[in-house]
């Protein structure tokens, strides 16, 4: 991992050189309302501190110049760079320089930069590929005076789905330079959404920057839950069937490159539900009810085959999610009584599980749907306590020993919160928030409690964010760790 503030001298929010404008990407002032001593006893969960918990990250400067191009080419560029830009600001990892002196307009002049306080500065340039585009995007470090690295894009048509998909590549790749972890600009978030009526509800997905929602199923049904497969190319969902044997839920799976989806179904009667892929995305793992053995079953996708039991017993076993390394897996489980749901890890072939949520006898909590970070770190989760709570989304650090929580930390505080969900770089996370005046999908920082709205106003349910999605390889013009 490359040195960043520590080297530089990145700066806290606050202490930018005077005279320019700075997008400050710490807590959103909205996020955090002031709560009355009613509220705070109401929405108290036992094992929960609550209050700011955010420690004070200092963020390198980063300026992102107006991209460059060859003639003709010159709207796309200015499109291109503005897509970029969004991107690094959506990451939650800089200070962006926002506003430019114009002695700075189509320079590259170290000193000039350093002395305005950046620390990285990106530029870019446009030229004809053939047919085609390509990117050409450096990366400057300023302290050093130096191009850190030099790559190139092939972006696609601008009527192509993935257009800026391939633009959002060249974002996660400075982003992974600077930091270390991978980027989430060049990935997409699945969920369901309820029709006008009620009636139905089918699968959508939307890129993390709140464009391109686009629909994938049109079943006039139920259809929710999707879990996207490890490579991204597959998304797996429940889906009430009424043409199947008389009615019944099922599993099925969507090919996202062809767009053909198949029903899986195990040699196995019952409903089936809360379906995922294990980290290697051989096998799928799911909830079963209704056949007489209930609980979490896993199946051999590669193989077609091969149902396996892993949890059961008089309760309902739901919403499994696994570890990174495929060991351990959580679940939520009513083991201790229906109206008090609570997560349970242990480990994935089978065993004994350990409750790990914030169960306190006598207390009526409420802890469900939760999610592993992509690091291994940590176990997102929504929760409620008291019979008129609302539910929070709850992260838990689960880096010490498998099956005890070292902290607990709730990220939501307005409104009601659920279904959690790791974006690839463990630290952000996507969620149903209900307001007073509807419902949205939303994303969190967990490193700094900022919140940014995704879509507003629609009734969605359950969302699931992808891995990273690369749709074009890039060239690496220059030596170096981006």
């Amino acid at each position: 991992m490359i040195e960043t503030t520590a080297r530089r001298g990145g700066r806290p929010f606050g202490s930018a050189p005077a005279g320019l404008v700075l997008v400050a990407l710490g807590v959103c002032a909205g996020a955090f309302p002031l709560r009355t001593a009613a509220q705070e006893e109401r929405d108290s969960i036992p094992g929960v501190t609550l209050g700011l918990v955010y420690e004070t990250e200092s963020r390198p400067a980063l300026a992102v110049m107006p991209f460059q191009a060859e003639p003709g080419l010159e709207d796309l560029a200015e499109r291109v760079g503005a897509i970029v830009a969004r991107d690094l600001r959506y990451s939650d990892r800089f200070e962006i320089l926002d506003s430019l002196p114009q002695a700075l307009a189509g320079t590259v002049d170290y000193q000039l930069w350093d002395q305005l306080g950046a620390v990285w500065l990106v530029t870019g340039r446009l030229e004809p590929d053939g047919d085609r585009v390509r990117l050409v995007l450096q990366l400057h470090d300023v302290v050093f005076g130096e191009i850190h690295e030099q790559r190139r894009y092939p972006l696609l048509s601008e009527d192509h789905p993935d257009f800026r998909m391939s633009v959002h590549v060249a974002s996660d790749d400075v982003v992974e330079s600077v930091t270390g972890d991978p980027g989430i600009a060049a990935t997409r978030i699945a969920f369901s959404r309820r029709s006008l009526d009620g009636q139905t509800q089918d699968l959508f997905v939307i890129d993390s920057d709140g464009e391109n929602l686009r629909r994938l199923t049109r079943h006039n049904t139920i259809s929710l839950g999707p879990d996207w497969s490890p490579d991204g190319t597959r998304l797996v969902y429940t889906s009430f069937r009424p043409s199947i044997e008389e009615g019944r839920w099922g599993i099925f799976e969507i090919d996202l490159r062809s767009g053909e989806e198949r029903e899986i179904r195990p040699n196995r009667a019952g409903q089936l539900g809360t379906p995922v892929y294990t980290p290697d995305g051989r096998r799928l793992a799911f909830s079963v009810r209704g056949s007489g053995r209930t609980g979490i079953f896993t199946y051999d996708l590669a193989r077609d085959c091969c149902l396996q039991h892993v949890t059961g017993g008089n309760w309902e076993d739901l919403s499994p999610t696994f570890s990174p390394d495929g060991r351990w897996m959580a679940f939520n489980s009513s083991r201790l009584g229906t109206a008090t749901p609570q997560i349970f890890v242990m480990p994935a072939r089978g065993g004994e599980p350990d409750l790990v949520s914030p169960y306190l006898a006598g207390h009526r909590g409420y802890y469900t749907s939760p999610d592993w970070s992509p690091r291994g770190d940590l176990l997102a989760f929504h929760g409620r306590t008291g019979r008129f709570g609302r539910y929070q989304i709850l992260v838990g650090d689960v880096s010490g020993e498998v099956g005890r929580l070292r902290r607990l930390t709730q990220l939501t505080w307005e409104g009601n919160n659920e279904d959690p969900s790791w974006a690839p770089d463990g630290r952000h996370l996507v969620f149903i928030g209900r307001r007073d005046w509807g419902t949205g999908l939303m994303i969190v920082d967990s490193a700094t409690g900022e919140i940014r709205m995704l879509l507003r106003g629609v009734d969605v349910r359950v969302p699931d964010w992808s891995p990273p999605l690369r749709p074009e390889p890039r060239e690496t013009l220059r030596e170096g760790g981006f």
